[in-house]
């Protein structure tokens, strides 16, 4: 069965659709079971006596097998969950066989719920409410058997579905036990076979899908033999200051006393404005308020 991501449109099928689906089943059997013990008979229903004890047997049997689908997927064990699957689909099969059976039985005798309801209900020797009572006993019955049918319709499309979302969860819990196991199989060591492009060339001089123009790439082998590379001599690597390969050793410089005379070329200029060279910005003959061209330092007064 197709693996399938969330359960009510919703909600992840791992872990928390799987766990809503059994909680509801178990609810709906146990309550539809209890419901069929403790509430008294139905107008419409014209069933034999031991027909709610039967249902409700078939109903509170299908919740226990919930809790056989709660250890499964606790316990991560798949065959004991679709051992769960199997048995709860006999077991919702019967019940909605069952269930569908007394609402056909129920239809075919509306006569005998007719007369139930007449004797329950309206059992006077009054005239008019021996009218009203024909009247109202004919046409509940009907409605009884139109709910329970609409109930039986509902409960099915929903069990379905939910049939349908546990199955799926199983296949996928197979699915990834078997990979799992996989991995541990002695059979089927993680050799250099079973690693996918193992056997690819770093160098497979194939062309690149990401260029247009067919970027291709390759080696060539080298001109130069074993021995030759290994009788080049030791090159090691510069500290930045040389300018050789072999680092010359540093020489500390001597210690002057006394001041340095400044070189030859050296000279100093007065502050002056700045240049303005092709400048247009100053050759303007409008007054306007242009900053100075020459301005003293910010920290002298």
């Amino acid at each position: 069965m197709k693996v399938r991501q969330y359960c009510c449109c919703a909600i992840p099928i791992v872990n928390a659709g799987i766990y809503a689906a059994l909680t509801e089943q178990l609810v709906a059997a146990v309550l539809i079971g209890v419901l069929s013990f403790a509430t008294p008979s139905i107008v419409g229903a014209a069933t034999p006596s031991f027909a709610p004890l039967l249902f409700g047997i078939v109903c509170l049997v299908a919740g226990a097998v919930q809790f056989l689908g709660f250890l499964g997927v606790a316990n991560e064990k798949p065959i004991l969950f679709r051992r769960y699957i199997t048995l709860h689909g006999l077991a919702v099969v019967a019940a909605f066989a069952l269930a569908a059976a007394w609402v056909i039985i129920s239809a075919s005798k509306h006569s005998t719920a007719e007369s139930n309801c007449i004797a329950d209900f309206f059992n006077t020797t009054d005239s008019t409410e021996q009218t009203e009572g024909n009247t109202l006993c004919n046409i509940f019955p009907w409605v009884d058997i139109g709910i329970m049918a609409g109930i039986w319709v509902w409960l099915a499309i929903m069990h379905i579905y939910l049939y349908v979302v546990i199955s799926s969860y199983s296949s996928a819990q197979q699915q990834d036990h078997i990979k799992y196991d996989a991995l541990n199989d002695p059979t089927n060591p993680l050799n250099g076979e079973g690693i996918p492009m193992n056997s690819r060339d770093p160098w497979d001089a194939r062309a690149s899908t990401d260029y247009s123009g067919g970027y291709t790439h390759g080696r060539q082998a080298s001109a130069a033999s074993m021995n030759d590379v290994m009788n080049q001599p030791v090159r090691q690597p510069r500290d930045g200051f040389s300018y050789s390969d072999a680092a010359a050793p540093y020489v500390p410089q001597p210690n002057y006393e006394g001041s340095l005379s400044h070189p030859n070329n050296a000279y100093t200029q007065d502050p002056g404005p700045t240049p303005k060279f092709n400048d247009p910005y100053y050759d303007d003959s409008s007054d306007l308020n242009r900053p100075s061209q020459a301005q003293a330092h910010p920290g002298e007064f």
